[in-house]
This record gives structure tokens, sequence and C-alpha cells, in this order.
């Protein structure tokens, strides 16, 4: 189980790396209000619902996911079949 445990996490981390690659900036829209309590989420300043949050991601981000997707996936299979641990 852990072993296919490490080898999705390995692939999810390869695959947003490359996606992260091919996309500039990533669009997100908020469509419900976030509960604000005293000192708590985003600062106690409020969002409309129709607000969007862009995330641009720097130049080192997808080569970092790559390359550890990468030792995670190669992690993987250096673990025997029947670990119980």
């Amino acid at each position: 189980m852990w072993r296919s445990f490490f080898l999705s996490i390995g692939l999810f981390m390869m695959l947003l790396g490359s996606q992260c690659l091919g996309v500039q900036k990533f669009t997100l829209k908020l469509h419900e209000q976030p509960v604000v309590s005293e000192g708590g989420l985003l600062d106690g300043t409020k969002v409309s619902p129709g607000a969007k949050r862009v995330i641009v991601p720097p130049d080192w981000v997808p080569w970092s996911l790559i390359s550890t997707g990468a030792v995670v996936c190669l992690y993987s299979f250096t673990l025997p079949r029947r670990w119980k641990g």
C-alpha cells in the first residue's frame, strides 16, 4: 500500500510541475464568502462572492516539483512489496 501511495504522490507532483511549465498564471474564482473570525482567516478582511485570486508560480516551482516527484517515484520503486511499517 505504501508503495502505491508514494508512486501516486510522485506522479501527481510531476504532473503538477509539468502543468506549471505550460501555464503563466492560475485564476481562481471564489464562489462564496469565507467565514472570518477575529484575527483569523485572511486577516479579518471579507471577500466578495465574485472575487478572483491570481496565482503566478515563480520560475523555480515547475522544476522543483518535477524533480521532487521523480525522486519520490524512484523511492517508491525501492520499497519492498510487502513492507509493513
